[in-house]
């Protein structure tokens, strides 16, 4: 079973700790919620007339109140696909200025800012921890970069597949892809 008829999606939002090293936003879930206590990202099911990168900051801003104009969309990686059918769940990758004060709704238990290396000491969302491994890599070909401020739509795409990632960039009129 997976949630959303339409797929669903969440937002891997990055910013730099005082450090400059990057930190990403945790969601830790709920009790009463499905794998509640573990931590994820903030997301869920698509609507019909949305796209994933919609999708993603619709959710991070009622899970996280989290504003759409502050982050500025990097990429887009289908994590999970339900076999035998079009459902998927995308991660969107964004990046911030800086480390944006968040508001948990009742969906959360708490949001966090973590250092990118301490992700794996937590207890993680089945989902995301299948692919947090895969998603570090895909992070690694996309260094932390704000300079050309917000956008709402990604300047490429991550493939993950088993003979690795392929990296689509969307700025030209064709797609062009190589293998990381």
């Amino acid at each position: 079973p997976h949630w959303g008829r339409f797929g669903a999606a969440g937002l891997l939002l990055r910013a730099p700790r005082s450090d400059g090293s990057p930190a990403v936003l945790l969601q830790h879930r709920a009790p009463w919620s499905h794998q509640g206590g573990t931590w994820g990202l903030p997301g869920g099911a698509r609507d019909s007339h949305e796209t994933p990168e919609q999708a993603a900051l619709r959710e991070a801003e009622e899970e996280a109140g989290l504003a759409g104009r502050l982050v500025s969309v990097r990429a887009t990686v289908i994590t999970a696909v339900a076999s035998g059918t079009e459902w998927t769940y995308t991660t969107v990758v964004a990046d911030a200025r800086e480390q944006l004060r968040t508001v948990a709704n009742f969906e959360s238990a708490e949001m966090r800012w973590v250092g990118e290396a301490e992700v794996d000491e937590l207890p993680l969302h089945p989902g995301f921890a299948a692919s947090w491994q895969r998603l570090r890599t895909a992070l690694d070909m996309l260094p932390w970069s704000y300079d050309d401020g917000p956008r709402s739509e990604p300047e490429r795409e991550v493939e993950i597949g088993d003979s690795g990632l392929v990296l689509r960039d969307r700025k030209s009129t064709r797609l062009n892809s190589s293998h990381i």
